[in-house]
């Protein structure tokens, strides 16, 4: 769908003041001129009809772009999502319904938009259910208007929205949680508070793990030299050499060493480490 519109006005990918005055030179379509177009992407799949309906409308993106500024996000990405959502409408947009198409396309605008805004407000993302999605706008609106909810306020949204009051109040948390970074921030103020980091134990001192650690490596260092000794010299010396000491030999070195073929060597190897797998497994 990206393909209906120029690249330049896709979304604000420089100037906001060029792009709003970029598309405020486009002509808004009449409602018979509207439709003509439809009728001509529904019936012919004329791409440059989906073109003239998408670039009419882009004004009316950034309008409703604009009522999402409180959210802390560029207004240019809010614009590039609500363009995305335009073109998915215009794709869908059905003339015979006799409705304009701006009708039908604030719907798929707004939804892109919510989508980025709850994918990119917070690091974690706050909304995941249907109710607290609807919860996440819905509440912040009423909450610039009436602070921190009351017990009846907050009965009274849960019932205008359809949801649980313990919904009401677990998204109000949430939307007055801030996010922390986990790892520690270099500070000069010995008073600077600790990051969550700082709080976890740190396992590596336990002795009980390191000793544990300790006769681990001890056992497979036993289990190896035992499996060692059931090979031969020659298969010894070849899994020695190539896996045990730096720098590693080559086939080639092996080969010569032991007057015998790269090839020979390679299957000496395979079947030594083979046997080797099965000693320790054992």
């Amino acid at each position: 769908m990206r393909d209906l519109i120029p690249v330049q006005l896709a979304g604000p990918q420089g100037s906001l003041d060029a792009y709003m005055a970029t598309i405020g030179q486009i002509s808004v379509l009449d409602a018979d001129e509207e439709r003509a177009l439809a009728e001509r992407l529904q019936r012919d799949n004329d791409l440059d009809a989906a073109r003239a309906l998408v670039l009419s409308h882009l004004r009316f993106v950034v309008h409703v772009a604009r009522g999402y500024s409180g959210y802390g996000l560029p207004l240019g990405d809010l614009i590039q999502e609500g363009n995305i959502g335009l073109m998915k409408a215009v794709r869908r947009f059905d003339p015979a319904q006799n409705v304009r198409l701006i009708s039908f396309a604030v719907h798929w605008i707004r939804a892109e938009i919510h989508e980025f805004i709850l994918r990119n407000w917070r690091i974690v993302k706050v909304a995941t259910t249907k109710a607290q999605r609807k919860l996440f706008f819905n509440l912040r609106k009423a909450k610039k208007r009436l602070g921190w909810l009351s017990h009846a306020e907050v009965e009274a949204v849960a019932s205008d929205l359809g949801v649980t009051p313990e919904n009401v109040l677990e998204m109000e948390a949430r939307l007055s949680a801030h996010d922390a970074t986990f790892d520690p921030v270099e500070s000069d103020d010995d008073d600077a508070p600790l990051a969550p980091v700082a709080y976890l134990a740190d396992q590596r001192a336990d002795p009980a793990l390191q000793l544990e650690a300790l006769d681990s490596a001890d056992h497979g260092k036993r289990q190896l030299t035992a499996a060692l000794a059931t090979l031969d010299p020659r298969s010894r010396d070849i899994v020695e050499k190539r896996w045990l000491v730096e720098p590693k030999a080559t086939l080639k070195d092996l080969a010569a060493v032991h007057g015998v073929s790269l090839e020979r060597i390679r299957q000496l190897e395979k079947n030594a480490l083979t046997r080797l797998r099965g000693a320790i497994a054992a």
